[in-house]
């Protein structure tokens, strides 16, 4: 145990569960995204559900999606922002089975069409758990930086993704491998001890076979515009 984990983070808002891990929710799900999104479909269960208007847990998830820090002044004021910024928004209330109390489900685009969906917990501390990521279950932090590729189960593609890091002096410090059925649709997780070039993310992004690649860091510096 640390000094942040009995202090909690430095945020704004009445709870870190249902505040401030609900903003590093709506900021991770932007950071995969890549973009600020026009259009955001959020689905709160359980506690999220029940008592979240009270914390600011919409208003928090909505700050996160516009690239706010939990610690951001503004994230009262999210939802008035999100509307100036011609960011759509809606909230709906899900029974989820087998879920953490505290989990909401994103369903997100950018006006160039690019679509997340993206299912999170918040642990409590501030800390989080993605769940879920485009319907296929995955358990990481964003702590780290965080490689995601998304491909056909196939031979080759875990070695060629290990080949490139070790390449570009990438350590990974965890490998997770998911799919929804053999021969069928499979994601790599990757958190790794430092950053992936840029043009790494590209290169991969190329490679037959795969079908998307998302790339996390956690030390980018957000540019929100407000």
């Amino acid at each position: 145990m640390n000094l942040y984990d009995i202090l909690g983070p430095v945020m704004v808002g009445p709870s870190s569960s249902h505040t401030a891990g609900a903003v590093r929710i709506g900021l991770i799900t932007r950071r995969l995204l890549g973009d600020e999104p026009v259009k955001a479909h959020i689905d709160l269960a359980g506690s999220f559900a029940a008592t979240g208007k009270g914390h600011g847990t919409d208003r928090a998830l909505v700050a996160g999606l516009l690239g706010m820090q939990p610690d951001d002044t503004r994230i009262p004021d999210s939802l008035r922002l999100a509307l100036e910024r011609g960011m759509e928004v809606h909230f709906h209330e899900v029974q989820l089975t087998d879920a953490h109390p505290n989990t909401a489900v994103l369903h997100v685009e950018t006006a160039q069409g690019r679509k997340l969906e993206l299912q999170a917990s918040s642990l409590g501390g501030g800390r989080i758990m993605v769940n879920k990521l485009d319907g296929i279950e995955v358990n990481f932090t964003g702590e780290s930086p965080t490689l995601i590729v998304h491909n056909l189960d196939q031979p080759g593609h875990v070695a060629e993704v290990a080949s490139m890091l070790s390449h570009k002096a990438v350590n990974i410090a965890t490998l997770h491998l998911y799919r929804n059925r053999r021969g069928g649709y499979a994601v790599m997780v990757l958190e790794t001890d430092q950053p992936v070039p840029e043009e790494s993310v590209t290169w991969l992004s190329h490679l037959e076979g795969v079908m998307k690649v998302t790339y996390l860091n956690p030390t980018q510096e957000e540019d929100n515009g407000l």
